[in-house]
């Protein structure tokens, strides 16, 4: 069996193709485009693994999407496609129109037109089924727009309220995928995550940015006064809840994954400043040093947090780890590869650091 799994050259998409060559025997076939977060190098491994395929296209190739389609024939196809970073939304929100609304709209049809046909006669299989298959959407919390302090998490019947051209253009994909399961039958599942951090994660967001500057000697910029709340979730825990919605979640749900740990901003910049100090310690001073408060971005959501009980309860996950278990093991991977921030912090990247924290 195979499943198809699309932009997994990417941060979490990478982790899960990991995850996935280590949990099962199954074939996985990768299809990214390799944009600017996309790296290869994330696949290392993966890739001399033959029951790994990556495929360098763009999903909204339709033909590139109907041949892959038609040639493996997966079980399931899960879309991790996506941009991602809020603040380069706000410069440039067409980018995330294209990839997320757009590049998810033609990966429903090719999968639409695959599922329709997998029970026809010169189609049929005795291992695939057309009620056997299924597409899974992954989507974010920021979907849901911004909580009060003492207001509960996030659940799966909270209404979309989404505050940047990034969280729109996520909740627009996730309509989408709601109207093609209601109109046409197509059998889907939708995850809303929250803040991922861990391995081979580029350094524009938070967690990979302050352990890449803090070790550069550089200014730790915080937006605000860093109190921004946000619920952390180790990725390999995620990747572990994505198989299980796909092993056993119900179709046309939505299942909400989180790590149970609320944490501000600065919190988690301390924390990683404190962590350093007994793994790189510098000579005269605390990392905590570099701490820098920047003027913060336009619409920044105040708080977000995940009631994650749904998943729990009704499919038997929960995360393995917590912040402080998982923060160790994410800045000890950093640092046991600087090579690989190295290769990817290249002029482009350092120019846009400098235009957004400037």
């Amino acid at each position: 069996m195979t499943i198809l799994v699309t932009g997994c050259a990417g941060f979490i998409g990478s982790n899960f193709v990991h995850a996935w060559l280590e949990s099962t025997t199954e074939n996985i076939v990768n299809v990214d485009k390799l944009t600017y977060a996309g790296n290869l190098s994330n696949l290392e491994s993966a890739l001399n693994d033959p029951r790994h395929v990556f495929v360098h296209a763009d999903m909204a190739d339709r033909e590139v999407m109907d041949r892959l389609l038609s040639i493996h024939r997966p079980r399931a196809v899960i879309n991790f496609a996506a941009e991602s970073h809020v603040d380069r939304s706000i410069h440039a929100p067409i980018d995330f129109i294209q990839t997320n609304v757009l590049g998810t709209y033609h990966v429903l049809e090719a999968v639409r037109h695959y599922w329709l046909h997998l029970d026809d006669p010169e189609h049929a299989s005795a291992t695939l089924k057309k009620s056997d298959f299924r597409y899974i959407q992954i989507s974010t919390d920021e979907v849901f727009g911004t909580l009060d302090p003492d207001e509960p998490g996030f659940n799966e019947s909270h209404l979309f309220e989404p505050n940047s051209p990034y969280s729109a253009s996520k909740a627009s994909s996730d309509h989408l995928v709601r109207a093609w399961h209601h109109t046409y039958g197509l059998p889907v599942l939708t995850t809303h995550c929250s803040n991922n951090y861990g391995p081979y994660h580029f350094p524009e967001k938070l967690i990979p940015l302050v352990i890449h500057n803090a070790l550069s000697g550089k200014p730790l910029p915080i937006y605000g006064d860093g109190l921004q709340v946000r619920d952390w979730l180790y990725v390999k825990d995620h990747c572990l809840a994505i198989m299980r919605v796909l092993e056993k979640g119900q179709v046309g749900e939505t299942y909400n994954i989180g790590g149970c740990n609320e944490k501000t901003n600065l919190e988690v910049v301390k924390t990683i400043c404190q962590s350093l100090d007994q793994l790189r310690p510098l000579k005269d001073k605390s990392y905590s040093e570099q701490i820098t408060f920047v003027k913060d971005r336009p619409g920044h959501d105040r708080r977000y947090a995940i009631d994650a009980n749904k998943i729990i309860t009704q499919l038997g996950w929960r995360p393995l780890e917590s912040f402080e278990t998982g923060i160790q093991k994410t800045i000890e991977w950093y640092l046991a590869h600087p090579e690989w921030v190295s290769a990817i912090t290249s002029g482009s990247y350092r120019d846009w650091v400098h235009q957004q924290y400037a």
